[in-house]
């Protein structure tokens, strides 16, 4: 039986699963030839990625799984009210997760505040396994409280959320990936998820193409909502990852990153 207390092992375990696998497909089949070292990148992006569950865990004594138990507990939420529940009801819940981190997602980079938090993604000067981690604290904690609202709203079974937060991770970590996928393959694949071909556009210092491809897990979102675009540009081994108004190292020590929010000022 699931307990709250095997959650984090759970969690731990694909994540580290999914990030030793993901590492180890770079090295032996690199997309791109990385424009940084790994050492600085690597120090900053792993850094945030443990700083992040520690502030999430100081500030939510419960996880939106523990959220998700409250509730059935309660009766709260659509599911929970019309005692609607199972395989069917866990599935329309972690689609209408997705479309809700899609939302997310698109919401953060039009937003001026928001983009503020957002943007210290975009300042990898290269996209890896660890980007997908790359979040500022900040930003993981509006992402959460936004999560838990719609736990509480949908009344999402408790087995879904544990789903979506291990798929979600483990699709971060994938599509953010600088690994090789042959084109047929990728072509298959980005019909229902998000490869890292695909995502890797979003990724782009070219305003319109970093605008696009918003999708996290599921692909049909920016096809439905006019945000998808097939490829870069410059193709990807052309294209320039980052963000035109951070290339210089100095700007992009981990105490300038965390800052960002609030000493960002356009060049």
């Amino acid at each position: 039986m699931f307990s709250l207390g095997s959650e984090v092992y759970v969690r731990f375990g694909f994540f580290f699963g999914i990030f030793a696998v993901m590492a180890l497909w770079e090295l032996a089949a690199p997309r791109r030839v990385l424009s940084t070292p790994k050492t600085h990148r690597w120090f900053i992006n792993l850094v945030i990625t443990f700083l992040n569950p520690v502030a999430l865990r100081l500030l939510f004594p419960l996880s939106a799984t523990g959220i998700a138990l409250l509730a059935r507990e309660k009766s709260w939420g659509l599911f929970n009210l019309l005692a609607f529940d199972g395989w069917t009801a866990g599935l329309i819940a972690i689609i209408l997760l997705d479309l809700t981190i899609y939302l997310q997602h698109v919401l953060f980079h039009h937003v001026k505040v928001l983009w503020r938090l957002h943007m210290v993604h975009h300042t990898d000067l290269d996209i890896d396994v660890t980007t997908g981690a790359r979040f500022h604290p900040v930003e993981i904690i509006l992402s959460m409280v936004i999560k838990v609202a719609m736990v509480v709203v949908i009344g999402v079974p408790v087995w879904s959320v544990l789903v979506f937060e291990i798929v979600l991770n483990g699709m971060a970590m994938f599509n953010h990936s600088n690994v090789f996928l042959p084109q047929p393959v990728d072509g298959v694949l980005r019909k229902l998820i998000v490869t890292p071909d695909f995502h890797r556009v979003h990724h782009s210092t070219v305003v319109h193409e970093h605008n696009s491809n918003f999708g996290f897990n599921l692909s049909v979102w920016d096809r439905i909502f006019g945000t998808y675009r097939e490829q870069p540009g410059a193709g990807h081994q052309g294209m320039t990852i980052g963000l035109l108004d951070f290339r210089e190292a100095s700007r992009l020590t981990l105490p300038h990153i965390l800052a960002l929010p609030v000493t960002w000022e356009r060049r």
